[in-house]
């Protein structure tokens, strides 16, 4: 990927990108192959746990080192659980993303029994592309899976920087042409053997760079090159530290001991990378990862101050809300 020019180096009177298409230009370089394979429709109530993600992948993506499942919730509301991590809630309309390809547990707004994912798939080889009916009767919930392949940095496990449960809502122009794309994916998508369903690449392709630019669009210098920062060996080590603990108080010196740099060495990769000194990156972080959780969880305000660092709710909320004009209880409910 060829990298793109910084401040310092970007010829006279060549003016900016703007933020959004940088950073949309990044992510169409990605390497996306997959397809959707499974349309299910729930009732309240219903519950499962998914397949492990090594089946998962050798029926779907045989010899691929990892995938990356999604979800399009396309009518009605679910709840969507790594384990070990907080709950998320979906709409109508959003897109679940496991960028880790994480165990997890879904279902409705009524309790019900867990199930397991794979007794509700009709085992290979299948004449067309599986389709679950499972629940009590009640109120109902559509939802298209589907994956992807990808070696990228991104989708990288030892670096995380992604959240493992990531649920986007697409609004305007984006929320129509997702509805679309997906109706159009389903439309063709075919099977090509016994156990796999191909769907255009460029589909799934486009409905992800979709997804992942109006995710990163909130990340810390996502317009100066965050995923092409996760390629530099010594900013993605300090990164990888901070995705993965962020509430822990960091220094400029623990990072570059976690880096194996001097903390001057590390201050200039970040800015020549990113734009920004490695404790700005730390706080910008903390809020993009801040933004996620009042999004989609029902935390509390306290508790989502202290999962990213800040000691008191106050602390947080006035950080908050430097970054974003409001404290983060208005920002929750805003229309």
């Amino acid at each position: 990927m060829a990298p793109s020019l910084s401040d310092h180096d970007r010829a006279p009177g060549v003016p900016d990108r703007e933020p959004a298409e940088a950073l949309a230009e990044t992510l169409t370089r990605l390497r996306i192959q997959g397809a959707i394979f499974l349309h299910a429709q729930y009732t309240e109530g219903w519950a499962f746990r998914s397949v492990p993600s090594k089946d998962l992948g050798a029926i779907l993506a045989p010899g691929a080192p990892r995938i990356v499942p999604f979800h399009v919730v396309a009518s009605g509301t679910c709840w969507i659980e790594v384990e070990g991590h907080e709950r998320h809630w979906a709409n109508a309309g959003d897109v679940i993303v496991l960028p880790y390809s994480d165990r997890h547990r879904m279902g409705g707004t009524q309790d019900a029994v867990v199930v397991d994912a794979s007794t509700l798939v009709p085992r290979p080889p299948w004449t067309k592309m599986p389709y679950i009916v499972h629940g009590d009767g009640g109120d109902q919930t559509r939802i298209v899976c589907g994956y992807i392949t990808c070696d990228d940095p991104l989708f990288d496990p030892g670096l995380r920087a992604l959240p493992p449960t990531l649920v986007v809502t697409p609004t305007g122009v984006a929320a129509e042409w997702v509805r679309a794309s997906l109706d159009f994916a389903l439309q063709q998508t075919e099977l090509v053997g016994a156990e796999q369903v191909e769907t255009p690449p460029m589909l799934v392709q486009l409905l992800l760079v979709e997804v992942l630019k109006l995710h990163l669009a909130s990340a810390p210098a996502a317009e100066r090159g965050f995923v092409r920062a996760l390629r530099d060996p010594v900013v993605a080590a300090a990164m990888a530290r901070i995705h993965a603990e962020p509430e822990r108080k960091w220094t400029v010196g623990d990072l570059a001991a976690a880096a194996s740099v001097s903390a001057s060495v590390l201050d200039e990769r970040f800015r020549t990378e990113l734009g920004l000194p490695p404790i700005r990156y730390l706080t910008g972080w903390r809020m993009h990862l801040a933004q996620d959780l009042l999004s989609s969880t029902t935390l509390g305000v306290a508790t989502i101050a202290r999962r990213v660092g800040y000691e008191s709710e106050e602390a947080f909320s006035r950080a908050f809300k430097r970054k974003h004009g409001v404290p983060p209880g208005r920002w929750r409910t805003r229309d």
